[in-house]
């Protein structure tokens, strides 16, 4: 190819894409580098006049920020069991749903189906399920365990959190698994089922190490989204009671829109937990990456 048709191809290419890119930038990147800046100052959101007070606010949030340290402590405990939990069933419900042979399309539209209505609106309606569904279910049928203030309790309303953030994210990556599990060749299933091998030797010794890539996108995705939650809790529990189920996405609102109006500081809590999100991120990958070379 000569250097005239790569110049046309690449000029052409990149006409497809500056569409794209001038959205993320100006939506994305340019509000990105401008929380940056304003974490820097005091600025209320309002006032054009602001001056800078450097890093006062990151010292002030993780210093002398209790409700905010609290935020981060109770995010950490909801990421390491979402992430955990939502891998697990997504890979277990994809490999239930791949064994299956007539009924694989309605089952993958089922679990599915969540990610196609907004979370708000799924909250809503299992805050409807927890405080007068299950109640009347306990009250009929002597179901006891079910009889509780699921929204009222700081132990209940995690696992609440926990039911909702489940439901309405493990058919996503549920997805994602099934895709890899096609992809595992049927001849080396068998000749481990021919060595002796039974389902979950094959499962484990052959079946998830040809997996991990999709492993590593699994991880990923519910890292990143788990740290992110928000709406799970705004619409279940606003996180209440008190500040038991406040997570740091839910905590920076009310410090920007809801209390002070402290855009800035906010804004330092943000640039927070992206740090927090990147540094966990980067080791993930770097482990899954290592343990997929391995394998």
């Amino acid at each position: 190819m000569s250097l005239r048709n790569r110049t046309k191809r690449t000029v052409i290419l990149l006409a497809f894409v500056f569409p794209a890119l001038l959205f993320y930038a100006v939506f994305v990147l340019a509000p990105a580098f401008g929380g940056v800046w304003y974490s820097l100052t005091d600025w209320n959101g309002v006032n054009p006049h602001y001056r800078m007070v450097g890093f006062a606010n990151y010292i002030e949030a993780i210093t002398d920020d209790t409700y905010f340290l609290q935020a981060i402590w109770f995010t950490l405990k909801y990421v390491v069991c979402m992430v955990v939990l939502q891998n697990v069933l997504a890979i277990l419900l994809a490999v239930l749903i791949e064994t299956r042979r007539r009924s694989k399309a309605f089952f993958r539209t089922v679990f599915f189906m969540p990610n196609m209505i907004s979370l708000i609106i799924g909250g809503f309606m299992w805050l409807f399920i927890f405080t007068k569904v299950l109640p009347y279910i306990a009250g009929h049928t002597g179901l006891t365990f079910l009889d509780r203030s699921w929204i009222g309790e700081p132990s209940s309303s995690f696992i609440a959190i926990l039911i909702l953030s489940l439901w309405a994210g493990v058919g996503y990556v549920m997805v994602i698994y099934i895709a890899a599990l096609q992809g595992v060749p049927a001849n080396i299933k068998e000749s481990a089922a021919i060595d002796g091998a039974n389902g979950w030797q094959t499962f484990r010794h052959v079946t998830l190490p040809m997996i991990y890539p999709a492993v590593t996108i699994g991880l990923f995705l519910t890292l990143n989204s788990s740290f992110k939650v928000f709406e799970a809790v705004f619409a279940l529990t606003g996180g209440g009671p008190g500040r038991a189920t406040q997570v740091i996405a839910l905590n920076i609102y009310e410090e920007a829109f809801s209390m002070s109006n402290r855009y800035g500081y906010a804004s330092a809590k943000a640039i927070v937990l992206f740090l927090i999100v990147m540094v966990i991120t980067l080791i993930q990958l770097a482990v899954m990456k290592k343990r997929e070379v391995e394998a």
